[in-house]
C-alpha cells in the first residue's frame, strides 16, 4: 500500500511518498481501505514534534478518517467486509490501509460521503464538547467564536445556532467572514494578522466588546491563541466561560487578574482525553452531532481535496491558516 509518511521532524515539504506491506488486523482490530483522511491543525504539529503525542517513525499523519472495512480482527463482533465507518486514529490515516480498534469505530451511513465523514468527527466532537459540556452554552446567551471560519470555528457556529445562541464570529478576511455567516453567524469580526502590540491589542478587545454588546459574552471559544487571547477574554461577561481549544498563533500569557474581575472560568478542552476517560458521555454527544446532521442543522465543510501524493499541501495550507472548512485527502 502506499503512505505519506514523517520520517524526521519537518514541515510538510519532508513527507515521503512510501510503498510498504499491507497491515494484519490484530485482536479487536479492523483494516480499512481508507477512501478519505480530513486534514487538521494536530497534523501541522506531530511532524514537527510539537504535539502532546509523539509517535514512532517513520508514522503517517492525518488524524481522522472515513473507509471500508476491510478485514475482521480475532474477537470483533458488529463489523464485516465492506462495512462504512468513521474514526479518529489521532495519526496514520494518510495511507490507504489503516489499522483502528473496533470499539473506536463508528458507522457511516450510505447517505453520507466518505468526505464528510472524514471531515466530521474531530471538528465537531471538539466543538460540542466544549460548548456543551465545558462551557455549559444555553438559549439565549452570547457567545464569541474565535478562527471562526475553519473547521472548528465552523462547526461552534453551527453548534451554537442549534443551542439557540446569539453567535458572533471572529475572522481574518471578508471571504472567511461570508463562510462563517453562511454557517449562520450572527455578525462578525474582522480581525487583522498578529502579532499585536498593546495598543492594537485595545483596539481588537474594543472591537469585540462592541460587537458581543455591553453585558459582554457568556462563552469565548478560543482555537486561536496567540495575541488574540487577552483581548477576547476581556470581552467576557461576568461569570463567563473561557474555552481555550488550541494555539495555531502561538501560547498566550493571560493576567489572571481579568478572571478575577470578571469571575469568570478559564477552561481547558481536550477531546480525546474526554473520549478515552468518558466513553459514553462522548457517545452520547456523538448521537446528538448525528441527530443534528439528521436535522440539517450541521454539515462538514470540505472547500478542498488533495490526491495523497499531495497530502502535504494541504497540510501547508493548514499550517498557514488559509483553510475555510475542512480540507480533505481522497485515496481514489
Amino acid at each position: 500500500m502506499r503512505t505519506l509518511r514523517s520520517h524526521e521532524p519537518g514541515g510538510p515539504e519532508t513527507l515521503r511518498l512510501d510503498t510498504i506491506d499491507d497491515p494484519v488486523p490484530g485482536k479487536g482490530q479492523l483494516l480499512v481501505r481508507v477512501k478519505a483522511a480530513a486534514i487538521n491543525y494536530p497534523d501541522v504539529l506531530i511532524i514537527e514534534d510539537k504535539y502532546q503525542f509523539k509517535p514512532p517513525r517513520p508514522f503517517a499523519p492525518g488524524g481522522e478518517i472515513a473507509g471500508l472495512v476491510e478485514a475482521v480482527g480475532e474477537g470483533v463482533e458488529g463489523w464485516s467486509e465492506g462495512d462504512r465507518l468513521i474514526a479518529v486514529p489521532g495519526w496514520g490515516g494518510l495511507a490507504e490501509k489503516i489499522l483502528v480498534y473496533a470499539k473506536s469505530a463508528i458507522p457511516l451511513p450510505e447517505s453520507r460521503s466518505f468526505r464528510e465523514g472524514a471531515a466530521m468527527m474531530l471538528t465537531y466532537a471538539t466543538s460540542i464538547h466544549a460548548l456543551y459540556d465545558r462551557g455549559r452554552l444555553e438559549a439565549g446567551q452570547t457567545l464569541l467564536v474565535l478562527g471562526a471560519a475553519g473547521g472548528v470555528g465552523l462547526a461552534a457556529v453551527e453548534l451554537g445556532k442549534a443551542r439557540g445562541a446569539r453567535v458572533i464570529a471572529a475572522v481574518s478576511s471578508p471571504e472567511k467572514a461570508r463562510a462563517a455567516r453562511e454557517a449562520g453567524a450572527d455578525d462578525c469580526v474582522i480581525y487583522g494578522r498578529g502579532p499585536f502590540d498593546k495598543d492594537a491589542q485595545k483596539k481588537l478587545s474594543a472591537q469585540f466588546k462592541d460587537a458581543v454588546g455591553g453585558e459582554g459574552a457568556n462563552v469565548v471559544f478560543d482555537p486561536v491563541g496567540g495575541d488574540y487571547a487577552e483581548p477576547a477574554l476581556r470581552a467576557i461577561a461576568w461569570e463567563g466561560r473561557y474555552l481555550v481549544v488550541g494555539f495555531p498563533a502561538g501560547i498566550p500569557k493571560i493576567p489572571l487578574n481579568l478572571t478575577l474581575l470578571k469571575s469568570c472560568n478559564v477552561c481547558g478542552v481536550f477531546w480525546g482525553a474526554f473520549a478515552a476517560r468518558d466513553p459514553k458521555a462522548n457517545a452520547a454527544n456523538v448521537a446528538a452531532l448525528f441527530r443534528l446532521w439528521d436535522e440539517e442543522k450541521i454539515a462538514p465543510r470540505v472547500t478542498g481535496t488533495y490526491p495523497l501524493e499531495k497530502g502535504g499541501e494541504a497540510i501547508a495550507a493548514m499550517a498557514a491558516r488559509k483553510a475555510i472548512g475542512k480540507l480533505v485527502v481522497t485515496m481514489d
